[in-house]
């Protein structure tokens, strides 16, 4: 007997972190390959925005606020999504952030805040989106970042939360063997982002300038179509930018030339 093939418009794909940058992209990427599509993030009022084009593309849309620092609102937005749509077969832990400063500068409550977010906030949509994509042979995506891989001069916390996001994807990988679900890691290099422009605090800041090097930054929606391709495709570990690619390399092999090219780079404000 063959077997039946799910169609796309029947898959739900939720993506944290969808009000902007690389999830925002990923949402209109996932609705234009046919797929259902949860965008959550704090900020609602322009999760409705991306759910109306969206939904004037053709697109089947869900906008479920979410505040990835609080545990109670991640197991609250999966069970609005089963009861929405019955189903959860893509997980996207796309939400996050950047917290500044040296080593020597960080307070316990910035290390609090940033591994909060990228690592515990991480952890815990995985966490509860399991049972479900347990039922459907799933998909989880984590967004890391090639800073995991390097040092990281005056985004010190930041390149930890990354490390410990390879981590967590590496350990998914032996724990989910033999559930049918995969793990996607994904470690971009410079894509345009709001990141430099939100403080410690978490308060954005618009006339902010990014320090990072422009020629080098990828536009979102080219991410996106790399990062939903990787997904899909069930790859473990994605590195993309060529650029990014190149520092990883030379991060094995050259330690001291990617210290001293760190060095020098731009500094944040």
């Amino acid at each position: 007997m063959k077997q039946a093939i799910t169609h796309t418009k029947e898959k739900v794909v939720w993506i944290t972190g969808a009000s902007s940058g690389i999830g925002k992209a990923m949402a209109f990427e996932w609705a234009r390959l046919g797929y259902k599509v949860v965008v959550s993030a704090r900020r609602k009022e322009l999760l409705e925005k991306i759910a109306l084009e969206i939904r004037h593309s053709g697109g089947e849309v869900l906008v479920v606020p979410v505040d990835i620092m609080e545990e109670a609102s991640i197991e609250d937005a999966v069970q609005r999504i089963i009861s929405a749509w019955g189903r959860l077969d893509i997980t996207v832990a796309n939400a996050g952030f950047g917290v500044f400063g040296s080593i020597a500068k960080l307070t316990a409550k910035d290390w609090d805040r940033q591994l909060r977010g990228n690592v515990t906030g991480l952890a815990l949509t995985v966490k509860y989106a399991l049972p479900h994509l347990k039922q459907n042979r799933g998909r989880i995506g984590l967004l890391g970042s090639v800073g995991a891989y390097l040092p990281n001069p005056n985004v010190g916390a930041y390149g930890a939360s990354k490390a410990a996001v390879h981590s967590i994807g590496l350990t998914l990988q032996v724990e989910l063997k033999g559930t049918g679900v995969t793990c996607t890691t994904i470690h971009p290099g410079f894509v345009e982002s709001e990141i430099a422009r939100i403080d410690n605090e978490g308060l954005w800041h618009p006339e902010r300038s990014d320090p990072r090097p422009s020629k080098l930054m990828w536009p979102t929606d080219k991410a996106a179509k790399v990062i939903v391709k990787a997904i899909i495709k069930r790859k473990r570990t994605y590195i993309f930018t060529t650029h990014g690619r190149v520092f990883v390399w030379l991060q094995r092999w050259f330690p001291s030339l990617v210290r001293t090219i760190v060095a020098k780079g731009p500094k944040p404000e």
